[in-house]
């Protein structure tokens, strides 16, 4: 019968119903992508009809169908029971001959041109990789399959895996009939990834939702490891906007362990055929990929998610005879795509205990409970709901018991593997990849999992207290003062930039280097000359980079980039590092090069160490990044901000600096804006304003040198008031003379949000910005909207 087999190339998505939505996508894709660019591996697809006779005219449909009759699949053990018995049935069975006829055919046609040829062969139900289904994964794959008796094998195990223990629970969850879910074997040449690359891309960001980045994740092997969460693969962000204006777009490049790789075999037995082995440890430091090859990826991305018309989750392979880049699958996003933007939930723990294990955060929620350490999923009886599922990794094997965890935690996998995409799915915060939790975390031990912390995940001793609060986005009420935001790290710069916002009046970029760099940029400098130990570890640290000096380039202009990203286009205000010479000397390597002063707060920082010129090299570097993500980027919504100028020689000697290093004021709408935070700065406003686009004021150091107190006293510290009338008169002086000039003039502190009062005064003064900590936006919002309008 000549609807049991079709090719790829005939397929679409109007034939979803025949070879389900994997099936249906792939020809979907070689019929209209691949003069665009978009290259996928040939193929043929069995159909559903063809499923339905194996089953039915055979008997075998009856005889499954008596046994999942009233069936609890709440009941672990006689659900893992049945379909033992099910799979068992459907792999002895042999195909009706006219099928199995076809099949054979379509495999030499297939085959003819390479006898030694290996291929994948992958299941695609009608219920699968719906809008309103996912579990993507949930039937079998095999790979590296050879010779026409494994892929028959193969095809029954794939039609017997739609009877595994989480598909059988899925169809029932989601009240699908067994008997209206049918499957599709997709039968589809290798890409050689096994000797190359692979991995899997979202075309927005799988944790908050923001749609302007391609996610990808990438290891060497083939891409079963990174989809079972087998190895910690590496990450990259791309930002859409550069990729489509033939810019430079990576604004993330993040490094994984990829400890291990799997790898084809030599044997044929299917089950067999692939295995793992490990990665030399200086493979393990390297990329998996160039920048080149990362956007050529996004670029596909792009393409196949302007055909689909929405998010997509795409599966990938880069082959290593060839060295192009192949697409193997593509699906519907179908977890932040169908959350609603119009509220917002925001989990905050109100302490924290002693960190156990660490690893990446999946979700942004909060779950506590006892840890339960399974080995197997034959221990899944012993699981209780409420229990913290503790596990090497998981696959969708467990779904069953993990949606009844508080919290999943895993010693292995990455933000796009099986564990990764269920937990999302059923709304569980997981922390992956933490290398040790099985061995760290004793059974039965209260423990509290936390994914409200930005990219990194923690899981702390004991149940601690957190709260949930929920954001209503509909409608934020007109203030007369734009609300802009506190942004110390970029890990969590997409999911805030979700709130409510006018962009960043401050970020910090000695945040940026404490996180993402942690060495001294001196020691990166003069890396030749280091001393052991510190020597090898700054050279493991920058192994993936072409020197030294670009890894500090490279990586302070990632971090700028995902910020200016993430808020385009309202202003991102980025200050350039106000390390004190104590918080400098904490950097790796920052001990050779710091001096001790008794009092850094009023010491060698902002201008004065820019203008230093022991510091001009370290400078120089900063002014690179930033003029790479302004002017090569494209991403100019970032102004430069000077923290600590106490002289006007310094004001112009800065200003000097930075057009030196080709950052010039109005130049590609440059603005630099001073931190006035030094009575001098308010006494002299105008005369400063001479060499500044404006002033933000940095109301805590401006408090603490106008009355001449120590915050961080106990002794004065109950002095300190941003509302004393000397502050108040500073501040006035400044804003007075920005609004003079018709030049900007914010607030970046806690201040407003401390203090209504002061928040009401200053809106008096007519200043224009407020730039608050983001737990703050929401609530200070709404309390200023109900002060009197400032005419």
């Amino acid at each position: 019968m000549a609807d049991q087999v079709r090719w790829f190339a005939e397929l679409g998505l109007a034939d979803l119903d025949q070879v389900g939505g994997k099936n249906a996508s792939l020809g979907e894709m070689i019929s209209k992508l691949s003069e665009l660019g978009i290259r996928v591996p040939d193929g043929f697809a069995t159909t559903a009809e063809a499923y339905r006779r194996f089953l039915g005219d055979t008997g075998l449909a009856d005889k499954i169908n008596s046994q999942l009759a009233g069936l609890d699949t709440d009941d672990v053990m006689k659900l893992a029971e049945v379909g033992r018995k099910i799979r068992a049935a459907v792999v002895a069975q042999p195909f009706p001959p006219d099928l199995e006829a076809e099949i054979r055919a379509a495999y030499e046609r297939l085959a003819v041109d390479n006898p030694e040829a290996s291929f994948a062969v992958r299941s695609s139900a009608t219920a699968e990789d719906l809008p309103d289904a996912s579990f993507a994964g949930q039937q079998e794959t095999f790979l590296n399959i050879r010779g026409i008796d494994a892929v028959l094998t193969a095809i029954r195990e794939v039609f017997a895996s739609l009877y595994n223990d989480r598909a059988i629970a899925y169809r029932v969850h989601h009240a699908f009939e067994h008997e209206a879910v049918a499957l599709s074997a997709g039968v589809q040449r290798m890409v050689r990834s096994d000797v190359g690359v692979s991995g899997v891309m979202f075309t927005m960001d799988t944790e908050s939702g923001f749609d302007d980045a391609v996610f990808i994740t990438a290891s060497y092997g083939l891409g079963e490891a990174v989809v079972q969460g087998a190895v910690n693969p590496d990450e990259f962000y791309v930002y859409k906007p550069a990729l489509r204006a033939g810019r430079p777009a990576i604004l993330k490049r993040g490094i994984g362990s990829k400890a291990t790789k799997m790898v084809y075999t030599a044997d044929l037995e299917v089950g067999r055929t692939t295995e793992f082995v490990d990665v030399s440890e200086q493979e393990q430091r390297l990329l998996s990929l160039t920048d080149a090859e990362v956007e050529e990826l996004a670029r596909q991305a792009l393409t196949i998610e302007s055909h689909y018309g929405r998010p997509m989750d795409i599966e990938w392979g880069k082959d290593g005879v060839d060295g192009q880049l192949y697409i193997l699958q593509a699906r519907p996003e179908t977890v932040q795509s169908r959350r609603s933007g119009m509220a917002m939930q925001r989990y905050r723990l109100e302490s924290r205990g002693t960190v156990l294990v660490e690893g990446r955060a999946i979700g942004q929620k909060i779950g506590a409970g006892p840890v339960r350490v399974l080995d197997s999923i034959e221990q899944m009886h012993a699981f209780v709901p409420g229990d913290v599922l503790v596990a090497d990794m998981t696959d969708p094997d467990w779904e069953p018991i993990m949606k009844r965890a508080s919290a999943i935690v895993t010693n292995r996998g990455g933000r796009t593997c099986h564990a990764a995409i269920i937990a999302r799915e059923l709304g569980i915060p997981a922390v992956v990849g933490t290398g040790s939790a099985t061995s760290s975390l004793i059974d039965g031990r209260p423990v509290t999992v936390s994914c409200a912390e930005g990219d990194a995940g923690f899981v702390y001793d004991g149940i601690l207290q957190f709260s949930v609060e929920e954001t209503s986005l509909a409608a934020m009420p007109d203030i007369g003062v734009k609300i802009m935001m506190n942004v110390g790290t970029p890990d969590q710069a997409f999911a805030f930039s979700r709130l409510p916002n006018a962009g960043i009046g401050l970020a910090r970029l000695e945040f940026i280097i404490n996180r993402q760099i942690g060495i001294h940029p001196k020691a990166l400098l003069e890396f030749d000359t280091l001393p052991e130990p510190l020597k090898t570890q700054v050279g493991e640290a920058v192994a993936a980079y072409p020197s030294p000096r670009d890894y500090f380039i490279t990586r302070v202009a990632e971090g700028v980039a995902t910020l200016a990203a993430a808020f385009a286009p309202h202003p991102v205000i980025v200050r350039m590092s106000d390390f004190k010479s104590n918080e400098y000397a904490n950097l790796l390597g920052g001990e050779l090069y710091e001096p001790h002063e008794e009092n850094p707060m009023i010491g060698y920082r902002g201008a004065s160490r820019y203008l230093s010129p022991d510091f001009a090299d370290c400078f120089a570097m900063e002014c690179d990044a930033l003029r790479y993500v302004r002017d090569t980027m494209g991403l100019t919504n970032v102004k430069i901000m000077i923290p600590f100028v106490r002289t006007l020689t310094e004001a112009e000697g800065v200003i000097d600096l930075l057009a030196a290093n080709d950052l010039r004021r109005g130049e590609n709408d440059l603005e630099v804006v001073m931190m006035c935070e030094v009575p001098s700065n308010a006494v002299l406003a105008d005369q400063f304003l001479d060499h500044f686009d404006g002033f933000s004021i940095g109301s805590n150091d401006m408090t603490q040198l106008t009355l001449g107190l120590d915050r961080d006293s106990a002794l004065v510290a109950a002095g300190f008031d941003e509302r004393d009338p000397a502050v108040k008169h500073m501040l006035s002086l400044a804003i007075t003379a920005c609004k003079k000039r018709g030049k900007y003039i914010g607030i970046c502190g806690q201040g407003p949000s401390d203090h209504p009062d002061l928040a009401e005064w200053l809106l008096q003064q007519g200043i224009e910005s407020m730039s608050l900590n983001p737990d703050t936006v929401v609530d200070t919002w709404l309390q200023l909207s109900k002060l009197p309008r400032v005419p």
